[in-house]
């Protein structure tokens, strides 16, 4: 049975889900539609996955924030994790395709990095399923998923060599190609976005791995998290994004 919590037992909680992180998902999903409705291109479609992965995690996040059952809530948090930390992959090939090209960067060739990149995501499950290594949420948590180090550390250490970090490495090669100085300054604005939901991806890493240290500090960070996301979100879309509806 499938209980619920009573909203006055964590306010804080409920507005950093649904207030917080709700204006991020429905920003996100904004500029998804802008993106697609010019233009349905294969560049479009995985600039916007970029945003739709992120919104399809976090409405998972919506699901589980008022539920008070530990398997629902791991199956959902499961989830959520997916949708918002495979997102970086989209980027990942949509830098490749812009350094090197379609015809270089294939069909095959972006299906093999998103289905690697998934099972990188999947394996996600086992540290899910052993509470010691994973993931850990009860009465005792409030019912707030807490991260336990390995699970943190796979995390982090993963999301950063095969999505951060290349990310980055392309997005600078990408820049030092560009001779017209209008397309480098957009450019620009692209990276400072990229900078600026690092801090909210980062911040959803430390926020639950410290709540397992019994350190709380998920209103300060989703705060943070909310204005990081919007305007990381908006640069990208202006740096990126607005010359993709063309």
């Amino acid at each position: 049975m499938v209980l619920f919590q009573d909203p006055l037992d964590n306010p804080m909680r409920i507005i950093t889900i649904y207030v917080a992180q709700g204006l991020v998902c429905a920003w996100f999903a904004y500029l998804a539609y802008k993106i697609l409705k010019r233009d349905r291109k294969r560049l479009n479609v995985i600039f916007s996955g970029f945003y739709i992965s992120a919104v399809i995690g976090l409405i998972f996040n919506f699901i589980y924030g008022p539920i008070a059952h530990e398997g629902t809530i791991l199956v959902l948090s499961y989830l959520t994790y997916f949708g918002v930390f495979y997102s970086p992959v989209f980027l990942v090939v949509f830098d490749l395709i812009l350094l090197k090209s379609e015809k270089v960067i294939t069909s095959f060739k972006q299906w093999l990095i998103f289905i690697a990149f998934g099972i990188f995501m999947a394996c996600m499950i086992f540290f899910i399923l052993n509470l010691d290594w994973g993931v850990r949420v009860n009465e005792d948590t409030e019912w707030s998923p807490e991260w336990q180090l390995p699970f943190f550390l796979y995390v982090i250490i993963g999301e950063s060599l095969f999505g951060i970090i290349p990310i980055l490495y392309l997005s600078f090669l990408i820049y030092n190609k560009f001779e017209d100085e209008q397309l480098k300054r957009k450019w620009k604005y692209f990276i400072f976005g990229f900078f600026a939901l690092i801090i909210f991806l980062y911040g959803i890493f430390i926020t639950n791995f410290l709540a397992s240290r019994g350190i709380n500090v998920r209103t300060a960070l989703g705060a943070i998290g909310l204005i990081s996301g919007i305007i990381g979100g908006y640069l990208m879309y202006n740096g990126v994004g607005r010359q993709l509806e063309k």
